[in-house]
């Protein structure tokens, strides 16, 4: 059965018509192209696939497209300022090398936005259990949690 959608994408009003079994990841990589969410395993273990809806972390592999009808949703390529300027958070990330190969980085920035908005991530500790549901098979986490922190400090300045 097909539905009729509409959300806005990265602040731009988006209307399809999607397959009731349609995931919000496949909308946004194969219907709107924002390759920038990755796919990583298709059963939420992951991480890779994180976005915000409705300004919370979500792992979109886990979210049918249709139940974010009327939602906001934000991608790694909608969290960049307007004028190109990177997120507090992604220039973190690169200036603390909290990434090696990349695959997991969009979905850990995105969930470290989350954490720094909405959760407690005061310590080393918070902050490793606030993305334990994000995996990274390159860098032991060290700078991805120092990352972390400066971005956070980025963020509250």
């Amino acid at each position: 059965m097909r539905h009729k959608i509409q959300l806005m994408v990265n602040g731009r009003a988006v209307s399809r018509e999607v397959e009731s079994d349609r995931l919000l990841v496949q909308l946004l990589r194969e219907d709107l192209a924002l390759t920038g969410t990755h796919v990583g395993c298709d059963t939420a273990q992951c991480g890779a696939c994180t976005v915000h809806l409705n300004g919370r972390a979500v792992k979109s592999c886990s979210v049918l497209a249709v139940q974010a009808d009327g939602a906001a949703v934000t991608t790694i390529e909608g969290l960049a300022a307007a004028d190109g300027r990177m997120h507090p958070m992604q220039a973190a990330f690169k200036e603390c090398h909290g990434l090696q190969c990349g695959f997991c980085t969009p979905g850990m920035v995105m969930s470290a936005v989350d954490l720094v908005q909405h959760h407690d991530c005061a310590s080393e500790a918070a902050i490793r259990e606030g993305l334990e549901g994000n995996l990274c098979r390159c860098t032991g986490y060290q700078n991805i949690v120092r990352a972390v922190q400066a971005g956070k400090t980025a963020m509250e300045a």
